[in-house]
């Protein structure tokens, strides 16, 4: 009696395929964030401000896990362009409260919906459910919370 092939092949791993993916969309992103005047970083900003309202540079730096002197570095591209504005806290002036401003909230917006056609072209072969049990997969893997109703934003 043979065995099928199947069954002597290891398990499947999904690394090089989620490399893939993860390829694809980047590649397609950096190329339309480019003519916007925007790199991945600059839009993990703004969406960190956008979803906290203003945040300390110190408090962003901590949530971006980035060092202190690259957060400033980060945050004049973005003021330079109109995206962002600093002043300083009322509470305790020698530190500065980061804030986005209708611009970067528009261009935010703008980014978003192209990336959002990214995705729908890299994962058009998966259906609407299946794109969902994808996210709802992907987040348990990192760690975020499992119920895709409760969690539409990235986590």
């Amino acid at each position: 009696m043979t065995s099928s092939p199947a069954l002597n092949q290891p398990p499947p791993r999904v690394g090089s395929l989620l490399s893939r993916v993860s390829r694809a969309i980047r590649v397609r992103s950096e190329t339309l964030l480019g003519p916007i005047g925007l790199r991945p970083r600059h839009l993990i900003a703004l969406s960190v401000l956008r979803e906290s309202g203003g945040t300390t540079q110190q408090a962003l730096a901590t949530t971006l896990e980035m060092d202190g002197t690259n957060v400033v570095g980060l945050l004049n591209e973005l003021e330079g362009r109109g995206l962002i504005e600093r002043r300083r806290a009322a509470q305790d002036r020698r530190r500065h409260v980061v804030e986005l401003t209708e611009i970067g909230r528009l261009t935010l917006e703008k980014a978003e919906s192209e990336l959002a056609a990214v995705e729908d072209e890299v994962l058009t072969n998966l259906g609407k459910d299946q794109r969902e049990q994808l996210y709802v997969l992907l987040q348990q893997a990192v760690g975020c919370a499992p119920n895709y109703a409760e969690t539409l934003n990235e986590c």
